[in-house]
């Protein structure tokens, strides 16, 4: 995208989104498809879209190309590895290679077919590699793709410590699903072996993101790429020895799912054994990006806690307190793991062994919590074409996110299952989202060093905080609504859903809407009886799970490149209320769509 059109779009954001929505979409055809890669798709009421999106987009622009400048840096100073032996191995400097590959690929806008996103652009280091965008997290949940404005349907999970997931499994002794990664799981590594891999192969295609029509295109673009020398050196020089056909430029700067493309998933025509080439670099784009993911930059045990392990620090009461509670009456610990003992009673104290030298605060597996739907969520007015005769959700609000249960039928809006084993259980995990880590949860820009309105006090002036957005579908906006949830939400159920709670009753407060999913709900939580010291004691021992915490200096962070934000902290509210001033209500809801919800073996109950 030229930048007269990114000034173009920015005034229509900033003047109106009614505006916005009164701009034609243009007729594409064969030829003039790539010239409408810049019309604007807007189909969306008022207040879904920040007001500040086109700048803020920019603005993560400008921070991703400070990153990918430090690591071609880094690159270029790096000594080279020397292959040897049998089998072959990079000596000396072979792991440096992956991981810098894999960070060159991340902040590459090249990989998208207007060249406008990164991978980074939806995950920065300064927000646990999640959503870098304030106003996008308090507002439209997912993150605007290459396409202005397709986006998705859930939020941006961090990258930290999900390479450490196992390929997806069923364990049937606890008849349960454990491993991959997305919040679906469909990301399950089964060919790959290596789920994080795997699920680094699906943003560059995915419709809603990247958007490539080929994966194909992502090895082209990268035997155009400055660090192709990298590549080739790290998985062999002939790795791009592929006859690209002299449409492959025109048919990479077409979105996915563009009505020209007439549905054909490979329209870049390839020789199978060029395809097969180009199928091999693509999973090393995804083996580097893991390399990457796993290294110290991103995965880097640093937190406060890390240090208590080691005996490097003293945990202050309020985060002892917190401990005592996340491995106790909070019940935290039954499914974000700390590698020690969980203990229930209330007047016992936790005396186990570690069992894991860095416990990963996650027990790999899936859960529903309960979360009601989030009418905010762009993904569900994306019900007329856009420019390229693309319809991402022609199901409307007829649409029910089952996680893992669309997954394992196959269905709609997620990847097809590559075990029909596996089918057979959907019912039993149908809402089931994946239980991330608990690791970073709160990790912020060091100017917002808080997630929490009204922001942090720093030598008496209050800096603001950075919002994020928590849980699949963004719902909760600050850990104290998080906890509060986890605590509350069967004490103060109510039959409505988002934005219509009774008068006399405040949402995310004493209203809690009921459940998108019914089916399969986690009650291991739900009424915890915590007080509402016990909830704050609970968010400050999350913040100790943050990295880049330094034992020798404690007032200085050092997890990397999260100097990089440039944007703004916000201030006002309170943690309990926070975002509730940009709640909208639900519409009336229809019924589930059948293609979601008539799918054999059918949920059980079955879901309005």
């Amino acid at each position: 995208m030229n930048r007269r059109t990114l000034t173009t779009i920015s005034v229509v954001v900033l003047c109106g989104i009614a505006l916005c929505m009164s701009l034609p979409a243009r007729k594409v055809s064969a030829q003039n498809a790539v010239a409408d890669s810049g019309s604007v798709y807007n189909p969306y009421p008022p207040g879904i879209l920040p007001p500040d999106l086109n700048p803020e987009i920019e603005r993560v622009l400008r921070e991703v190309r400070v990153v990918e400048k430090r690591a071609l840096a880094r690159w270029s100073a790096m000594t080279p590895p020397t292959l040897t032996g049998q089998p072959p191995i990079l000596q000396g400097t072979g792991t440096e290679a992956v991981e810098t590959l894999g960070e060159l690929m991340n902040y590459d806008k090249n990989i998208s077919p207007d060249k406008n996103i990164a991978c980074a652009s939806c995950h920065m280091p300064y927000a646990a590699f999640s959503g870098p965008i304030p106003s996008v997290n308090l507002t439209m949940v997912a993150y605007p793709g290459t396409v202005h404005f397709r986006a998705g349907k859930r939020t941006a999970q961090r990258y930290t410590y999900a390479p450490f997931f196992p390929v997806l499994q069923f364990n049937e002794e606890q008849a349960l699903f454990f491993g991959g990664n997305f919040w679906d799981s469909r990301a399950t590594g089964y060919l790959l072996r290596n789920p994080d891999a795997h699920q680094a192969q699906g943003p560059p295609v995915d419709t809603q993101e990247m958007g490539f029509p080929d994966t194909a295109c992502i090895t082209f673009r990268l035997s155009q790429a400055k660090y192709r020398p990298l590549f080739e050196e790290v998985f062999g020089k002939g790795s791009f020895d592929i006859n690209f056909p002299p449409d492959t430029e025109r048919i990479c700067h077409t979105p996915g799912g563009a009505a020209v493309l007439g549905g054909n998933t490979t329209p870049v025509q390839l020789s199978p054994e060029d395809r097969t080439k180009s199928n091999q670099v693509y999973d090393h784009w995804g083996q580097s990006l893991d390399g990457y993911e796993q290294s110290v930059q991103v995965s880097a045990f640093s937190s406060k806690f890390d240090a208590f392990l080691k005996g490097n620090y003293a945990m202050t009461q309020d985060e002892l307190e917190g401990y005592k509670l996340f491995t106790g009456k909070g019940n935290c610990n039954s499914c974000h793991l700390d590698g020690r003992g969980t203990t229930l009673t209330s007047d016992l104290i936790d005396t186990s062994k570690a069992a894991s030298a860095n416990p990963l605060f996650t027990c790999f597996g899936s859960a529903n919590e309960g979360l009601p739907l989030n009418p905010r969520n762009a993904f569900y007015y994306q019900t007329t074409p856009d420019p390229f005769g693309f319809t991402a959700n022609p199901l409307g609000f007829g649409y029910r996110d089952l996680g893992l249960g669309t997954f394992l039928r196959s269905g709609f809006g997620t990847w097809a299952s590559p075990n029909s084993n596996w089918t057979q259980f959907a019912p039993s995990v149908d809402g089931q989202m994946q239980v991330s880590s608990a690791r970073n949860v709160a990790m912020t820009p060091p100017q917002c060093p808080t997630t929490e309105a009204p922001g942090a006090i720093v030598n008496g002036v209050n800096v603001g905080y950075f919002q994020k957005e928590f849980f699949h579908n963004g719902y909760i906006k600050s850990l104290k609504q998080l906890v509060h949830f986890y605590n509350t939400r069967d004490k103060y159920a109510y039959p409505v859903t988002s934005g219509n709670c009774p008068p006399g009753t405040t949402e995310k407060v004493d209203c809690w809407p009921m459940p998108e999913v019914r089916n399969n709900i986690d009650m291991t939580t739900g009424n915890l009886g915590l007080t509402d010291e016990e909830e704050n004691q609970l968010v400050i021992i999350m913040q100790a799970l943050t990295d880049g915490f330094d034992p020798a200096n404690p007032s200085k962070r050092t997890y990397p490149d999260i100097d990089t934000f440039t944007g703004t902290c916000m201030k006002g509210g309170t943690a309990a209320t926070q975002g509730n001033e940009f709640l909208i209500p639900t519409p009336p809801l229809p019924p589930c769509a059948t293609v979601v919800c008539g799918v054999s073996p059918t949920p059980t109950p079955s879901i309005p």
